[in-house]
């Protein structure tokens, strides 16, 4: 299908993307930043594809939160190890990746999609509204080509707004995890265990 093959096609992009971040001169490094930008809009392009050529399934949701989850991540990595943002980001995305991915994995396992596992409203807004999606993608979108600015421009003087919206999609990764965390408290507490120690 064509919308998944466009979602994988995101990581060898990302992983061309922090080589020449990492190790190329201020203008590869602004080049990196426009692929850093298609990278990160093929996010809405595959989904666009899924639902106009009727593509949309379980895997293509799950390839489309393993490929946000490896840009997320492997971004707030690359840019804490370059002191652009606090290493408590990588952290916190990490843990609630962690989180959520593992919780979700009970819905998938009973053929449930992750975006659709909400019952209240409030859950359903945080995680599946278009003003709540559009906004956690916008900010992460400004915040990653802003810091790529920063590293392909040192003493730019956008840092300071750069940092401001990093805090912001950091707020909105932690915000729409809470969810997940709620629903499963709420739905599986008085599950029987099945297996224990992961095992």
């Amino acid at each position: 299908m064509l919308a998944n093959r466009i979602t994988l096609s995101r990581f060898p992009l990302l992983a061309l993307i922090l080589a020449l971040l990492a190790f190329g001169s201020a203008r590869v490094r602004l080049a990196g930043v426009g692929l850093l930008f298609v990278g990160l809009m093929l996010d809405t392009v595959d989904g666009l594809v899924a639902r106009k050529r009727g593509e949309s399934s379980l895997l293509g949701s799950v390839l489309d939160i393993a490929a946000d989850r490896a840009y997320e991540l492997a971004l707030w990595i690359f840019f804490a190890g370059f002191g652009l943002v606090p290493t408590l980001f990588p952290i916190i995305v990490a843990v609630r990746g962690a989180l959520t991915d593992a919780l979700r994995s009970i819905g998938l396992a009973e053929g449930s999609p992750p975006l659709t596992q909400h019952r209240t409203a409030l859950g359903r807004f945080l995680v599946q509204s278009t003003w709540m999606r559009t906004g956690y993608a916008v900010s992460k979108i400004v915040a990653f080509c802003g810091l790529g600015l920063v590293l392909a421009l040192p003493g730019a003087a956008i840092s300071g707004a750069v940092d401001a919206v990093a805090w912001i999609a950091l707020g909105f990764c932690v915000l729409r995890g809470v969810p997940v965390l709620t629903h499963a408290a709420r739905a599986y507490r008085r599950a029987p265990l099945a297996l224990t120690d992961g095992r």
